[in-house]
């Protein structure tokens, strides 16, 4: 039996596996076009945000521009919803693109922008998770100060 890294060096994939993975692509590619559908409205939110947060009435009771960090806010998770769908789309190209050339370099890069996507989300994952746990940790604290 030979070397495990020469093993995964000579990896194939049959017609099941390419099958899958051009699904998967087109799945990919219709999850980004969303993706970046849902990135537009943020952005056309964050624009308008100012005009909708000034007509409510308890806006005003806040000693800061609501409306402005509204706007603020909408941009920057636009910003980072971003990062993942344009991974999305890359991997979705380059996995078609690879299928139909039968290009090994290309189907690589397409891994390397999955996992890409995929590390951003972990990433992002873990800090959310982290916002969480000191938000109920802060609210349990100052709810006992009360």
């Amino acid at each position: 039996m030979g070397n495990p890294i020469t093993q995964l060096e000579q990896l194939t994939l049959n017609s099941n596996a390419k099958s899958f993975l051009k699904e998967t692509a087109k799945w990919a590619f219709f999850l980004s076009i969303m993706g970046f559908i849902g990135i537009g409205f943020l952005v056309i939110l964050a624009i308008f945000s100012n005009i909708i947060f000034s007509a409510i009435p308890q806006a005003k009771l806040v000693p800061f521009d609501l409306g402005f960090a509204m706007t603020i806010l909408y941009l920057l998770f636009a910003v980072l919803y971003f990062f993942p769908v344009y991974y999305l789309m890359q991997f979705s190209t380059k996995m078609k693109k690879a299928l139909a050339t039968k290009n090994d370099e290309t189907l690589a890069e397409s891994f390397k922008v999955l996992k890409s996507h995929y590390k951003f989300i972990g990433v992002f994952t873990i800090i959310a998770m982290s916002l969480y746990i000191m938000l109920i940790v802060v609210s349990i604290i100052s709810g006992s100060l009360l």
